[in-house]
């Protein structure tokens, strides 16, 4: 399948790979842990691939990775390696997407769930060579006021190189980057990497994921090609209309031209240029 590596060759970095480790909870736990320096009680909801889709007709998206903890708090992984230079709007309509999933109809905005963002990238989108970033929504005019909306973006850079972080993330961060075990839990993603790439089972479902998600490229890329089908047949519907619209005119001028009108007398009526009603008349008045 052209375009997809075997599964011998992944890494924690490709989507199939992460989503698959990170069914493991207590491994998803820590994760979090380290990346946000919070503790978290208990993992209760784990769903890989999860489609989302704004109520209306707008752009639907799915998410690698979708979590609710014990005390009903969401996380949102992406694992990202190829810059397509959106980062910051893609995780804006990301948070806005899960929030209209999460709000029903008719509840009140409270119901919100506290919501983070979280994104891990194998590059450094804001060029300050930081392992990692987070942002929130606060005050311009007093740093020292959040906003509280409860919202938070987090980009993990595994290029990183600056920033003072705990000694967990920092082995976290190198095993994302290199695969290189120097410590307890990265030893832990490392040997539950290799178990999946010895599992046939694996082997059996990624082989059918990857089918599909060809597939779905190719619906994608036959929609796109569709539109663009559709959007040069409107614009032919358009100029055949104005096209008989143009034809109407000047057997109309033309009308007026045999009736006896001349031909400076038929540009002032219809306040258009005199060439341009002789060249309708046949070159008439020249």
């Amino acid at each position: 399948m052209e375009g997809f590596r075997p599964l011998e060759e992944l890494t924690l970095m490709d989507d199939y790979m992460f989503s698959v480790v990170m069914e493991d909870s207590e491994l998803l736990k820590e994760l979090l842990e380290r990346i946000l320096d919070m503790n978290i009680l208990s993992v209760q909801y784990v769903e890989a691939q999860r489609n989302l889709k704004e109520r209306y007709a707008a752009k639907g998206v799915r998410l690698d990775l979708y979590v609710e903890d014990d005390r009903g708090e969401v996380y949102n992984v992406e694992v990202q390696t190829t810059d397509k230079r959106n980062l910051p709007k893609r995780m804006r309509y990301y948070q806005s997407i899960i929030d209209v999933n999460i709000l029903s109809p008719g509840a009140d905005y409270r119901a919100l769930k506290k919501c983070f963002v979280i994104f891990l990238c194998n590059y450094d989108p804001f060029g300050q060579e930081r392992f990692i970033y987070r942002f929130e929504n606060r005050c311009k005019d007093d740093l020292n006021l959040p906003l509280g909306d409860e919202t938070e973006k987090v980009v993990v850079n595994t290029r990183g190189v600056r920033g003072d972080i705990s000694d967990g993330l920092r082995e976290t961060i190198k095993y994302l980057a290199t695969g290189t075990v120097t410590g307890a839990y990265s030893d832990r993603l490392d040997r539950t990497v290799n178990d999946i790439k010895q599992s046939e089972e694996r082997r059996h479902e990624y082989m059918v994921t990857m089918i599909r998600e060809m597939e779905i490229r190719a619906e994608e890329r036959e929609k796109v090609r569709e539109e663009e089908r559709e959007k040069v047949r409107e614009e032919e519907r358009e100029k055949g209309i104005e096209q008989g619209r143009e034809a109407e005119r000047v057997n109309n001028v033309r009308a007026m031209f045999a009736s006896g009108m001349s031909v400076e007398s038929i540009a002032n009526i219809l306040k258009a240029d005199v060439s341009l009603i002789r060249k309708w008349c046949g070159g008439a008045g020249q």
